[in-house]
């Protein structure tokens, strides 16, 4: 068991484990969450024993999103305060770059989902090669409907077009088995059965030679890039800077709220119109 601050690693009949721990905050992707699951990622293709990934989260929920406590940017900067923090969205263009890290792996990444997947956590796990979720997850990007459009931009890519227009206007929340229902995700399980049921299929995936693996990863995603997958989450960059800027007459309305009375009347007021139609889990 390698030790990291907020991520378990071991490794297991050729089957790299990484999980988020951070379980009292829902695993809630905090800047030194993000930095550990990139190096464990990277830890684990360097990793002769294993030949795939399985990336899930401790305790009742994959993860909540971005953790907004840990919203601004990390002591010292991304690149540099000076010239680029305040015009060049640097949170959401190091967002991709952080999950890029899943889709460039050489070797497979299988995500199981419990709980709740939002907001950030649905760009994590949309990186993933491969993603099962219990059938009463809860999946969404609420966000989308009072604070900015996504730092990933991945819903032209995983659903139609009659799908992503509706999740990311509404920004609603769906179950896991509609996700799979609608091949957001590869398949869902009852909630009951899920460890056992992943694990099947993970096992049998850890049979096929890691070279073998690599190359028909490999080949999959050159012909998305060729149909201009990392220019579209690059572009998607930009989208976000002006979602959050003060240049849109209504930016920073959840923030405001938030400040005057709290983030309880803040969900409230960014959802409430929406609770009839959320999937609630």
């Amino acid at each position: 068991m390698t030790q990291f601050k907020t991520v378990l690693y071991r490794v297991a009949d050729k089957i790299a484990h990484i999980t988020l721990n951070l379980p009292e905050s829902r695993n809630a992707l905090s800047f030194d969450l993000r930095n550990e699951v990139v190096a464990a990622l990277k830890m684990a293709e360097r990793d002769d024993d294993a030949s795939v990934i399985l990336l899930d989260g401790a305790g009742p929920s994959f993860c909540s999103g971005y953790d907004l406590k840990g919203y601004n940017v990390p002591e010292g900067g991304f690149v540099s305060a000076k010239h680029f923090d305040l015009w060049s969205d640097q949170f959401a263009r190091h967002a991709v770059k952080d999950w890029l890290t899943i889709w460039d792996l050489m070797k497979p990444v299988v995500c199981k989902v419990q709980g709740a997947c939002l907001a950030g956590g649905t760009e994590v796990m949309s990186m993933c090669d491969i993603v099962f979720a219990a059938d009463n997850a809860r999946l969404g990007y609420p966000p989308t409907r009072g604070m900015s459009s996504p730092d990933t931009s991945f819903f032209p890519w995983k659903m139609s077009m009659a799908q992503a227009k509706y999740m990311q206007l509404t920004g609603a929340t769906i179950s896991g088995k509609q996700a799979a229902d609608w091949g957001w995700i590869a398949k869902s399980f009852p909630a009951d059965k899920l460890d056992e049921e992943v694990m099947k299929e993970v096992r049998a995936l850890a049979t096929v030679p890691p070279d073998l693996l690599a190359l028909n990863k490999g080949s999959l995603n050159e012909t998305y890039e060729m149909m201009g997958f990392k220019n579209a989450l690059k572009n998607g960059v930009h989208w976000h800077m002006i979602s959050m800027a003060r240049v849109r007459p209504n930016a920073g309305l959840f923030q405001k709220v938030a400040a005057e009375k709290g983030l309880k009347e803040a969900l409230q007021w960014r959802d409430g119109a929406f609770k009839d139609i959320d999937y609630k889990g």
